[in-house]
């Protein structure tokens, strides 16, 4: 990156933004890869926009009405799922869909000019304040010292659920937990990429990483280097051509995905021969 660009506030927040959103990724975003919950995970970011609207209603820093309403929304899908039955992805669709309807209703609701909404729907990591980044700090804290505290019961959840039963451990327990997780790796990506865009950054680099690694542990490890080099990538290229960041991220995320792709199938084509 240019030096010169350093020297403004905005791209330095930006560029520890990005470092600190991938530690969130790399660690929650295996676990979502390896537990094949991709679709959970777009449901809470979709119902998180009515926190949005929740925080311009009351006038407050929006990330901490999307907080209470992303983890509201992981509790009630997983209960809904575990306990009363309900399909997952029909609990999904309805917390999407109510999610954002509030979110639309509260945002009508709140007085004077109608705030500008893109950079959350799709992201603009260059407007990331001070603020904030002290706020993602503080739940990478919270997301690596729950799974480092519970990472055995993580471990089995993952791999194997039934026999995880068996051994004592609360599946439900774990599962709502790690729900949670997700829900606040959802607050974090939010200035990243936006609530449309969630689920990509959250997934692509766990997914390569899987491909490249022999351990969990090392899958987050990859998946956290790749999801800074992604961001850190997307950022200066959306800065050199005016484009808009959390898109450029996530296409060029995609790309690799499917670099990665195409090239395990060439190869696994030329070993058939």
């Amino acid at each position: 990156m240019n030096g010169d660009i350093l020297a403004f506030e905005f791209f330095r927040n930006a560029v520890f933004a990005s470092l600190l959103a991938s530690i969130a990724c790399g660690i929650v975003g295996s676990y979502v890869v390896v537990k094949k919950i991709g679709f959970i995970s777009g449901g809470i970011a979709h119902t998180a926009f009515g926190g949005i609207g929740l925080g311009y209603y009351l006038g407050i820093n929006p990330l901490f009405g999307v907080i209470p309403f992303s983890l509201g929304a992981a509790i009630a899908i997983g209960l809904l799922g575990r306990k009363a039955k309900v399909a997952e992805d029909t609990a999904i669709a309805a917390f999407w869909a109510v999610g954002m309807a509030v979110g639309v209703i509260l945002i009508g609701l709140t007085p004077g000019y109608a705030p500008n909404l893109f950079s959350y729907l799709f992201g603009n990591i260059l407007t990331v304040p001070t603020g904030d980044l002290w706020m993602i700090a503080m739940l990478d804290l919270l997301i690596a010292g729950v799974t480092w505290t519970f990472s055995k019961e993580f471990l089995a959840l993952s791999f194997d659920e039934e026999y995880a039963e068996v051994s004592g451990v609360k599946t439900t327990l774990f599962y709502l937990l790690l729900l949670c997780l997700i829900a606040l790796t959802v607050v974090i990506l939010v200035r990243i990429v936006g609530i449309v865009l969630v689920i990509a950054l959250l997934t692509i680099p766990a997914a390569i990483a899987r491909v490249f690694s022999r351990s969990l542990g090392g899958m987050m490890l990859l998946a956290t280097l790749l999801s800074a080099f992604f961001s850190l990538a997307g950022l200066w290229i959306s800065y050199e051509l005016d484009l808009a960041s959390g898109a450029t991220i996530i296409i060029l995320a995609g790309g690799a995905f499917l670099m990665v792709h195409a090239g395990r199938l060439v190869i696994s084509s030329w070993q058939a021969r």
